[in-house]
């Protein structure tokens, strides 16, 4: 039951638009539903480690430490207004005629996406904190911590992938109107502005 729970909760929190779906969101309108799912899994991958490093007490050890955290707080605000800079910038330049005529012209491979996907979740020490703070509540008495705790985590990714993956498919079957220019260029923008304020954001949240 503790699993249905879990689960339950966990679909809620990926419904919640965040600096993940905006990302992936962003590879897939650029580059097609293989970009998307590359950002997707570079993403689960952090979240996965999140949780491994819960399970172990490592995500701890980032929690007690105020000069840790603000490194990384600072690292991923600076990814994410790179990021949205260099939407800004893609929008300014317009969509190039080749990217409009072929999803081919533009997918820059599975390594730029997915490495954008890991390295923000990664830097981004919120995700550490709701990590030790969101799964242990759903480890019953009894249980082995750290097996329950990596079950979770394993949960968590799985229900991620299911949610992100429905998101790609829907985006994708709406790329011919999406994928217009003018509406691209739009989205670029919108995309820049969400990234560089969710980067500056996370400079000035307190912990």
């Amino acid at each position: 039951m503790y699993l249905l729970a879990f689960a339950g909760a966990c679909v809620l929190i990926a419904m919640v638009p965040g600096v993940s779906t905006a990302i992936i969101l962003r590879q897939t309108l650029r580059a097609g539903r293989g970009s998307g799912m590359a950002a997707t899994l570079g993403n689960e991958t952090g979240i996965l480690l999140w949780g491994l490093a819960a399970a172990f007490g490592l995500s701890a050890l980032l929690v007690a430490s105020q000069l840790a955290y603000d490194l990384m707080r600072i690292a991923g605000a600076v990814v994410l207004v790179a990021m949205g800079a260099q939407a800004l910038w893609q929008a300014r330049k317009g969509a190039q005629p080749s990217e409009a005529a072929s999803d081919e012209a533009v997918v820059p491979g599975w390594r730029g996406p997915y490495l954008a996907g890991v390295g923000t979740c990664l830097a981004n020490p919120k995700a550490a904190v709701f990590a030790m703070s969101f799964l242990p509540q759903f480890v019953p008495p009894g249980r082995n911590v750290p097996l329950t705790l990596v079950t979770l985590a394993v949960v968590w990714v799985l229900v991620d992938l299911l949610w992100y993956g429905l998101l790609i498919w829907a985006v994708g079957k709406a790329k011919a109107w999406l994928g217009r220019p003018a509406v691209r260029r739009r989205l670029e923008q919108i995309s820049g502005v969400v990234l560089i304020g969710l980067g500056v954001r996370l400079v000035v949240e307190a912990r």
